[in-house]
């Protein structure tokens, strides 16, 4: 078996303190994710619907689930009884139907909007403008099932190291502006989920405090 508990350890020495591991373990088996947890892993990212049910059904009932993917708002109601993060929220229309399913279930769902930042139009997200009317409309104040823990964002697939740091830092310094004139006094909203597998040392260096890696700890994908 590839040494998932190895690989594991040298990404986690890697990390700065106050930078917290998402494990990506889409399209890895269920015995993969195990190794993790023996390792002392706890967060895992998945992006479909039907594997992270399947997998949280066979898995220890303490893993906080975030997922990472492209969510569909018809595929809201199957995950919330047990996900902990909802790490893409990119439109209004999905953060009510999470509202309305949380509430379905008595649970409070922690999400992260999604930032539309890099130069490719294959990315989801809201462009910084779309965020800030989403914010300004002041709609998901009146979400008591909803929490809003910070921001999430995905670097230009490129080789250029200046470009993707700067895109780092717009989302860093665009994280100051949202906090300061919307969570000014809610210490929840701390989260800046960004950097991957290729580029998560410069997204530490540009103030993530969620880094999400996955073929580094657990190898090509097994589909």
């Amino acid at each position: 078996m590839y040494d998932v508990k190895e690989k594991l350890r040298e990404v986690l020495a890697t990390l700065p303190q106050g930078v917290r591991l998402v494990a990506i373990s889409k399209y890895h088996p269920a015995d993969y994710l195990m190794a993790a947890y023996e390792e002392g892993q706890r967060v895992f990212g998945e992006s479909h619907e039907q594997e992270i049910r399947q997998k949280h059904e066979v898995l220890p009932k303490d893993i906080e689930w975030h997922f990472i993917g492209h969510l569909q708002t018809n595929k809201v109601k199957y995950i919330v009884p047990y996900i902990t993060m909802i790490e893409a929220v990119d439109s209004l229309k999905l953060l009510r139907e999470i509202q309305k399913q949380a509430a379905k279930v008595g649970r409070v769902v922690q999400v992260l909007l999604e930032l539309h930042i890099a130069e490719e139009a294959t990315k989801y997200g809201l462009t910084l403008d779309a965020c800030r009317e989403l914010l300004a409309g002041g709609e998901w104040r009146a979400m008591p099932n909803v929490q809003i823990c910070g921001l999430m964002m995905m670097a230009s697939n490129t080789d250029d190291e200046q470009q993707i740091a700067s895109e780092f830092q717009a989302a860093a310094d665009f994280f100051d502006e949202v906090k300061t004139q919307y969570f000014p006094d809610d210490p929840s909203f701390c989260e800046r989920s960004w950097g991957m597998s290729d580029d998560y040392p410069i997204a530490v260096r540009h103030r993530s405090t969620m880094v999400r890696i996955g073929t580094m700890i657990f190898g090509p994908r097994v589909y």
